[in-house]
């Protein structure tokens, strides 16, 4: 005869599968339930929302997101993580420092990047001042002579003043005659980015909160290289866009921006420059396209920081490691997409949802900047005093000949 255990082992064995497929389901639902977007996410719609006053859309980000959950969710945001700025500076502090110059004059010999309002006695950091400036009378014994567009002497001899070499093309090319070599990359000896707002003079700065909803998209591009001009094509041809330069124009001409938009006229009285009404033209624009002459690490141009400045969202096509230079959540990366379709897809679905839109103006406003602090900070308006420090750090005209 069974025992009494024997006759209930079948029972508890069907009781135990019963409670543990009862827990398999529970677990199941928590665990779908909390992968599931949150209500507030800002890519959750309930249809879409056409809009043109990019006030009206920051408000409506306000109530469903606001900048508290933004912070935590990129306070710790650092791009690529690839380690693309020098951390250089007066970081160190300035101990042990006496004998180096306290004072350092910079003369610009041959230049297209660096602007004449550069010209400047900078203070700098550790008790530093920087004399920079093209003029051979204000600086007649300078410590440094800054070369771009042609190559420093062959030589140099000891009370001779150093000799920089500056190229902030894609290429880097040393002159190897240069004492030292300032360029884009954290890897040369003086870093430089393109950010800076020396970039930027001789504009209207008027940026517009309206934004227009049937032609999306800015481009502006008069260097029409062969494989830009086929990108910019595909994208143009999916993206409703106004293209106002030389390169793929569908406006009529290089100066109807003026036409169009009459508040960016800078000065009634002058013949207007394709630079000088840029931003406004651009902050109409819900997006601005950017695709740089060359894909190269760390070479990111003004072209992006020009769509930053203005209010549009910056679609770029350029340096692998961009993000490291930008702000969380600022740009739409062009190259992480699947396919053109899909990027104008993205695009034009961003454009008809407000909250969504306004996310990427979020770091502005919540003063999120990331890693783009670091690229002001290296930026062409800190150059002087950095490239002053590295010509003190040297001795100056007291450096050893090489």
């Amino acid at each position: 005869m069974p025992s009494k255990s024997t006759l209930n082992y079948p029972i508890m064995l069907t009781t135990l599968l019963f409670f543990s497929f009862l827990l398999l389901i529970l677990f199941s639902t928590i665990q779908f339930s909390s992968s599931l977007p949150s209500a507030n996410d800002p890519m959750i719609k309930s249809g879409p929302d056409p809009f043109t006053n990019l006030l009206v859309a920051f408000r409506k980000w306000d109530a469903q997101v606001d900048c508290p959950r933004f912070k935590e969710k990129y306070h710790n945001w650092a791009g690529n993580g690839s380690g693309s700025f020098q951390m250089g500076g007066y970081s160190g502090g300035c101990g042990g420092e006496e004998s180096r110059p306290k004072h350092v004059s910079v003369l610009v010999k041959g230049w297209t990047w660096v602007p004449d309002n550069m010209d400047s006695l900078y203070s700098c950091g550790c008790g530093l001042s920087c004399l920079w400036t093209k003029s051979s009378v204000l600086a007649d014994s300078p410590d440094a002579l800054l070369f771009e567009t042609t190559t420093p002497p062959l030589q140099r001899r000891m009370g001779e003043p150093l000799r920089v070499y500056m190229d902030l093309e894609p290429g880097r090319r040393r002159s190897g005659r240069e004492d030292i070599f300032v360029s884009y990359h954290a890897k040369d000896d003086v870093q430089s980015t393109y950010a800076g707002s020396f970039f930027h003079n001789n504009r209207n700065y008027y940026v517009s909160s309206q934004k227009n909803n049937d032609v999306l998209m800015y481009w502006s591009s008069s260097r029409c290289l062969v494989e830009r001009n086929e990108l910019a094509k595909k994208i143009l041809g999916l993206v409703p866009t106004h293209s106002f330069g030389k390169c793929l124009n569908n406006v009529g001409g290089l100066d109807k921006g003026l036409t169009m938009y009459p508040p960016c006229v800078k000065d009634s009285s002058s013949s207007p420059k394709w630079w000088d009404h840029l931003h406004c033209v651009m902050s109409h624009y819900k997006f601005a396209l950017a695709i740089e002459n060359t894909m190269t690490e760390s070479y990111v141009t003004e072209k992006l920081f020009y769509a930053l400045d203005s209010g549009a969202v910056p679609i770029y096509f350029g340096a692998p490691n961009v993000m490291d230079f930008v702000p969380p959540h600022s740009i739409i990366d062009g190259s992480k997409f699947g396919s053109i379709e899909e990027l104008a897809s993205y695009v034009k679905a961003l454009a008809d949802d407000p909250v969504a839109y306004a996310e990427y103006h979020a770091w502005r406003r919540c003063g999120v900047v990331g890693n783009y602090g670091m690229t002001r900070a290296t930026s062409l308006d800190t150059l002087p005093c950095r490239l002053c420090d590295a010509v003190s750090k040297r001795g100056g005209r007291n450096a050893k000949a090489l």
